[in-house]
């Protein structure tokens, strides 16, 4: 295997020239040119094309095929695979291993996406991995005539493998984007291939239903693959199992039957989790996160990981492992007395999880005030109303800096007509602070709708001087 592509810095433009780089905002800069939704609404990128691989294929072979030089754990699903690929990593690197992990989207900066061994990747080594991709894509688009340039996530996801590569982890945790087959993550054959859940959402580019929605999700399934299914249903279960054994699937763990969470109980901080694998029986394992779905995402991410490393884990490895894991942005405690609780739900079964965790994890908390912003095609009423009104004191609607942010008289207009009481803030940041004006030290501030919002009021929480403590 032909080691990576060591290109020395460039250019730093638009894909065809541009001026050198002199900090990673330039390189930032040069990124946010290429097509993404917020390039595409700003008007400063063009329209996205059909879905294909052929350009971050390109782009890979280019620099050796860098997703070839260590096997890759890849998960998907409608809910839950961000929480599942940092447990997983996180289990993996427990067992001694380097492990890069590619997450999105991130919360306040893009560095978040990749991390080697639970270290963001660093300005630096960004502002580097950056240049190099736009020297090769300048190559790239001149050589071969690309009528369109690769887009926004497809560059990203070059530079997340490129950087594990160059720093030799052994094992990759990859998070789809999108779907599965023609998201930019699966130009890599992962080794194991994780469904969390198929639920209705994007369906605008993945399909009207579940089925078909799974149909696109299958598509991470390689041959000689393990396929960890935590989807139930058996109608939406049969396509990946058609998948599987049409590209020639190496083994298929199903949830209920080859792994599970069989016990899941509110403690302290977190859940206390009994989990059961192929490689044996795991009790009263403490995971710091909130909400009972984290004990299947946990049930899912130690069945990969026992489906990497072909044996089971010492039941010590996974109790120190999951006490360490970390999700910001999901259930997320960023304030105590009062609490702020940070939660990126932004469909209708995401808010049913929340409610449940609302439920079960914080019952003693009678009062409710919600900062709530969504993006545009997301139904504020079914959020909110999935929250349950008879907890909610009030809404604090807001919208956040996106071009395809839902106005915040849109979702509060959602929220007074379910009866609720509810202000509208001109800023994520104005919203926390008139939320956290309103509550006692034993009321609860909610931030959630969009992970956008949650992004934006991650960093307001700080400025606000909310504390953990």
């Amino acid at each position: 295997m032909p080691p990576p592509d060591r290109s020395p810095r460039r250019s730093v433009g638009n894909g065809r020239g541009g001026d050198p780089p002199v900090s990673l905002g330039d390189a930032l800069a040069w990124l946010d040119r290429h097509v993404n939704l917020e390039a595409i609404e700003r008007g400063v990128a063009g329209r996205a094309a059909a879905p294909t691989l052929e350009r971050i294929a390109a782009l890979c072979s280019a620099m050796g095929d860098p997703e070839r030089a260590y096997p890759v754990v890849h998960v998907t699903g409608t809910n839950g695979k961000g929480s599942t690929t940092r447990i997983c990593s996180t289990l993996l690197g427990a067992q001694g291993l380097s492990v890069g992990t590619y997450t999105s989207p991130h919360l306040e900066r893009l560095n978040e996406r990749m991390a080697r061994d639970g270290e963001p990747i660093s300005d630096a080594e960004l502002e580097e991995e950056l240049a190099a991709l736009a020297a090769l894509e300048s190559f790239l688009v001149e050589r071969d005539s690309w009528a369109v340039p690769p887009t926004w996530f497809e560059l990203v996801t070059a530079t997340a493998y490129r950087w594990f590569a160059d720093n030799a982890v052994e094992a990759a945790v990859v998070e789809v984007g999108l779907g599965g087959r023609y998201d930019a993550t699966n130009v890599a054959d992962g080794a194991v291939a994780v469904v969390t859940n198929v639920e209705l959402d994007h369906m605008a580019i993945l399909g009207s239903t579940r089925v078909e929605i799974a149909g696109e999700k299958a598509g991470i399934v390689k041959p000689g693959s393990v396929l960890v299914l935590g989807e139930r249903d058996p109608e939406v279960a049969q396509v990946f199992l058609d998948e599987a054994r049409a590209v020639g699937a190496r083994e298929v763990w199903r949830r209920g039957e080859d792994f599970e969470c069989v016990a899941n109980r509110p403690a302290h901080g977190g859940r206390l989790l009994d989990l059961r694998t192929p490689g044996g029986a795991y009790d009263e394992v403490f995971l710091p996160l909130f909400g009972p779905h984290q004990g299947d995402n946990a049930a899912a991410a130690l069945a990969a990981a026992e489906a990497l490393l072909g044996t089971a884990l010492a039941a010590d490895v996974v109790e120190d492992a999951c006490a360490a894991v970390t999700v910001p942005g999901r259930l997320e405690v960023v304030g105590r007395r009062p609490l702020v609780l940070l939660d990126g739900a932004h469909n209708p079964a995401g808010a049913a999880s929340l409610a449940t965790a609302l439920g079960d994890d914080f019952a003693a908390v009678s009062r409710v005030v919600v900062v709530a912003g969504c993006l545009r095609g997301r139904d504020p009423a079914e959020l909110l109303g999935a929250l349950g009104r008879e907890r909610i004191a009030l809404v604090v609607a807001c919208a956040p800096t996106s071009p395809r942010a839902l106005a915040a008289a849109d979702v509060a207009d959602a929220a007074r007509a379910l009866g609720l009481a509810c202000d509208v803030a001109g800023s994520v940041t104005d919203a926390l602070r008139r939320a956290l004006d309103d509550v006692g030290p034993d009321d609860l501030v909610l931030v959630t709708g969009s992970l956008y919002v949650v992004g934006e009021a991650r960093t307001a929480a700080r400025r606000l001087g909310c504390s953990r403590s």
